[in-house]
């Protein structure tokens, strides 16, 4: 005789699957709603929205990683939040205002620590995964007159347990080494050029490339070799050009490295230039609509998308990687600020920010293919970030 307790067990187990039916994350991902404070929560196979996930501040600058089993989001906010948001309950599982003002972040190779880059207070705080509890507190150079630390950007992990980013203000790269324990060893590359404002690193962890907004040129750090110190390229790319008026700085984690080429947006020019990326020497420089702001390959690196600052933020082109050729200048709204591409390339997810809307579009047939409604949409993020480095 089965005992009406273990009836009881049996019924509530039942129950719980069919109001929560087991799924993976593998095709799930997430929209910042900057007006909002809100992410939407969208799955990529069936292109459709999940859930709204409300409280977490000032997203108005909000970048997002992504734990290595793909559950978890944590999401850096303009207001100094680190958000936790637990994608399979489809709420936020823990939040902490760490700063005044942080401006993105990593999460390490194992995923046990989470880095934030800030602007206020300047430098990098390291916090627990699970329990976003402090581990470390790196405040950056002080400035010479003593008001504040410089600005912290391009916040990026690295191979072996580490970070690495620069600051913005005294012109300096910092490599964080967390592979002995949770007390970093710290190197500084100083004199590394003025107002670094974003960074890369290549797909394979072994080149950081900071942006200069004060100067023609980039800041390239080999990580297989520092003890080099950093090297200057595309020096002066601007030479005989003027400089026109910018009105959104370029993203460098949309940076493109396709095969032996490296496709990156020019400062205050309407070009997208071309590296050779064994010896970093200029090869090519692409006109196009605008000003850059992402230039992304697709996954199979055969075709360059690229979005615009304003006023010309309503249109994207596509480039051919192999001839620099324009395949196609689209224009899915007013506002594009953001590309995500599926993690094997067939979709590519605009957010369209004035329209307040998120577009699918396949890349291949360069068609629109569905249009979910999103309120002032920014970035989007697919979970398969989790095992990119660098992203």
């Amino acid at each position: 005789m089965i005992r009406p307790s273990l009836l009881l067990a049996a019924g509530l187990l039942l129950s719980a699957c069919a109001q929560q039916p087991l799924r993976g994350t593998g095709d799930l991902g997430v929209v910042i709603e900057r007006a909002t404070g809100s992410l939407q929560l969208i799955e990529s196979s069936s292109q459709t929205r999940l859930a709204r996930i409300e409280g977490l501040g000032d997203l108005s600058h909000a970048s997002v990683v992504f734990s290595r089993d793909q559950r978890f989001a944590y999401v850096f906010g303009r207001d100094g939040g680190l958000t936790k948001v637990d994608l399979l309950k489809q709420r936020v599982d823990k939040r902490i205002i760490q700063a005044g003002n942080s401006i993105g972040g990593a999460i390490s190779q194992d995923g046990r620590l989470i880095a934030v880059g800030n602007y206020e207070p300047g430098g990098v705080k390291v916090f627990d995964a699970v329990t976003l509890e402090l581990v470390a507190d790196i405040p950056a150079t002080p400035l010479p007159d003593g008001s504040r630390n410089s600005r912290v950007v391009g916040v990026t992990d690295v191979p072996n347990q580490g970070f690495i980013y620069s600051l913005f203000d005294t012109g300096e790269t910092w490599l964080l080494d967390f592979s002995q324990g949770n007390t970093p060893v710290i190197s500084r590359f100083e004199n590394i050029g003025k107002q670094p404002y974003d960074a890369l690193l290549t797909p394979e962890g072994r080149y950081y490339i900071a942006g200069l907004f004060g100067e023609d040129g980039m800041a390239k750090l080999d990580l297989w070799h520092p003890e080099r110190g950093v090297e200057r390229i595309l020096d002066g790319y601007g030479r005989g050009q003027q400089p026109l008026p910018v009105y959104k700085m370029p993203h460098l984690e949309g940076w493109t490295v396709a095969g032996n080429q490296t496709f990156v947006p020019a400062i205050g020019q309407h070009r997208v230039l071309v590296m050779n990326s064994e010896n970093w020497q200029q090869t090519a420089a692409i006109d196009v609509a605008g000003q850059p702001v992402f230039v992304m390959a697709r996954p199979d690196a055969r075709q360059i998308w690229v979005n615009f600052a304003h006023p010309d933020n309503h249109k994207v082109q596509v480039i051919d990687s192999e001839s620099h050729a324009i395949l196609a200048t689209l224009e899915p709204g007013p506002a594009v600020l953001h590309m995500e591409f599926t993690a094997r390339g067939d979709q590519l997810w605009l957010s369209v920010r004035d329209s307040g809307e998120v577009q699918v579009w396949d890349p291949y047939r360069l068609e629109l293919i569905k249009r979910l409604p999103a309120d002032s949409p920014s970035g989007i993020f697919f979970t398969s970030r989790a095992h990119e480095t660098g992203l």
